[in-house]
């Protein structure tokens, strides 16, 4: 189990990640952002008492700074944790200032989330409420529909799914806008795009489906299984040479599809910090001697759900 105390330090970590981010919000700037990201995240990950090594890291698809997969982190005392982070999900939505840009990380004990590799996954996604098995990252997308309106007692009609605004995405679109549900195009940040499903009735968002990171996937699947849900994932590669990485990093079945609990099992804890407003988080505000910040902190083991609001002094 984690200590409790974790709850502070991994808010800690993300507000200052998004501090450091929106300095550079709206500039056009992505790899500025990302690095003075990066390296306000590794500072604060570096005061925890932990022995912690990043599994996941960001980065290395879009030759930008990273927290490399394998990096110890922590003062080296006390407990061995697994970290899966991204400083800055939402690059270009910093760099731009549109909705939605956060920093993100999960926590968990040592071993317990999936080691994927810094490619591709399919995912679907919903919220909590539904009975298990409502979806399958095998069934079409006009099945998984009816399945979730049939589930949720509405016609597909009343339906939105949130699908990443790629060309690869072209059929998946037609197909739901087939069965008469909406889809809400991103342009980034899929992150947040699962976590949205977990409160439709604010977000107006009901499943998410689609192509994108695997490290986000994973962060995704660890902030599910805190606040409830259901997920289903499985690697997508476009090279031999990804298919190879994944097994080095001990993927057993790059091939299998994975449910939430696969991909972060045992005790979890996630965090996140708005970089930019969105409809989960506030961004950070910076007013004339003080700073504000937004965070959400949850943790599987007890189902806590922490809104933290924390204003801090300029010096």
């Amino acid at each position: 189990m984690l200590n409790r105390m974790l709850t502070i330090e991994i808010a800690r970590v993300t507000e200052a990640a998004a501090i450091a981010a929106a300095t550079m919000r709206g500039r056009g700037d992505e790899k500025q952002a990302d690095q003075l990201a990066v390296d306000a995240m590794r500072t604060a990950l570096n005061d925890i008492d932990m022995d912690g090594k990043v599994v996941i890291g960001e980065g290395e698809r879009d030759e930008a700074p990273m927290l490399y997969i394998g990096e110890k982190v922590g003062t080296g005392t006390g407990p061995r944790i697994d970290i899966a982070l991204d400083p800055l999900e939402g690059t270009t939505l910093c760099a731009k200032a549109m909705p939605d840009s956060l920093a993100v990380i999960a926590m968990a004990v040592g071993g317990s989330l999936l080691h994927a590799p810094d490619s591709y996954m399919s995912k679907i996604a919903i919220g909590p409420g539904y009975p298990e098995g409502t979806i399958d990252l095998d069934a079409s997308p006009e099945d998984n529909l009816n399945a979730l309106a049939k589930a949720k007692g509405v016609n597909t009609e009343h339906l939105t799914a949130c699908v990443l605004d790629r060309p690869r995405h072209a059929e998946l679109i037609a197909a739901i806008r087939a069965t008469g549900a909406g889809v809400r195009l991103i342009s980034d940040g899929d992150i947040a795009g699962v976590i949205h499903t977990t409160d439709p009735d604010n977000t107006g968002i009901d499943i998410y489906m689609g192509v994108g990171g695997a490290p986000e996937g994973v962060l995704a699947a660890a902030a599910l299984r805190c606040i409830g849900g259901q997920m289903q994932a499985r690697l997508v590669f476009h090279k031999a040479t990804d298919r190879d990485r994944a097994l080095k990093m001990g993927v057993e079945d790059p091939d299998a599809k994975f449910d939430m609990n696969e991909m972060a099992s045992g005790d979890v804890m996630f965090a996140a910090s708005g970089v930019t407003d969105g409809s989960m988080l506030a961004g950070v505000k910076f007013g004339r001697d003080h700073i504000t910040t937004d965070t959400v902190v949850m943790r599987s083991a007890t189902g806590t759900v922490r809104w933290i609001k924390n204003r801090r002094k300029v010096a």
